[in-house]
């Protein structure tokens, strides 16, 4: 990565960087992302938990415990999701692609949680999917979400 990826909300009062490279970039159909975006999937994808920096707006940032084992920020003015940061993987903070300028930057790579995906949303990409965690995700035994 050259240049550092930027992002922001909707209304603009809230902006931030990243300072490194995102890695682990796929969709999430699980239920939470769904009625957190509005969608039928979100992107997500990782850095090192102090690698993404508020640069504007911190204080607007409002936080949202979303299911026993994770909390979603989020900007308090208009709503736009920012990250879902999860206890299993406290190193690392997930962003949602979609609040980059430039999100054809960071392209996904897998589907989780395909289990619950809307029946309607069928992407047309060939990407593994997987029913719920993919089997290699960091801090988890299995695919199972932790109690």
């Amino acid at each position: 990565m050259n240049d550092l990826l930027t992002g922001g909300c909707a209304c603009g009062a809230v902006r931030y960087r990243l300072e490194s490279e995102p890695f682990d970039t796929g969709y999430c159909h699980c239920r939470t992302c769904q009625l957190n975006s509005g969608a039928p999937a979100m992107v997500f994808s990782s850095v090192p938990a102090d690698d993404l920096v508020f640069t504007k707006g911190a204080d607007r940032v409002k936080t949202f415990k979303s299911s026993s084992f994770g909390f979603r920020r989020f900007c308090g003015d208009c709503g736009t999701p920012f990250t879902m940061e999860v206890d299993h993987q406290p190193e690392t903070v997930d962003f949602s692609v979609a609040t980059l300028d430039d999100p054809n930057a960071v392209v996904p790579g897998f589907h989780i949680f395909w289990a619950s995906r809307i029946g309607w949303f069928d992407p047309a990409d060939t990407l593994p999917r997987h029913a719920k965690f993919r089997p290699d995700t960091r801090g988890l035994e299995g695919t199972d979400p932790p109690t």
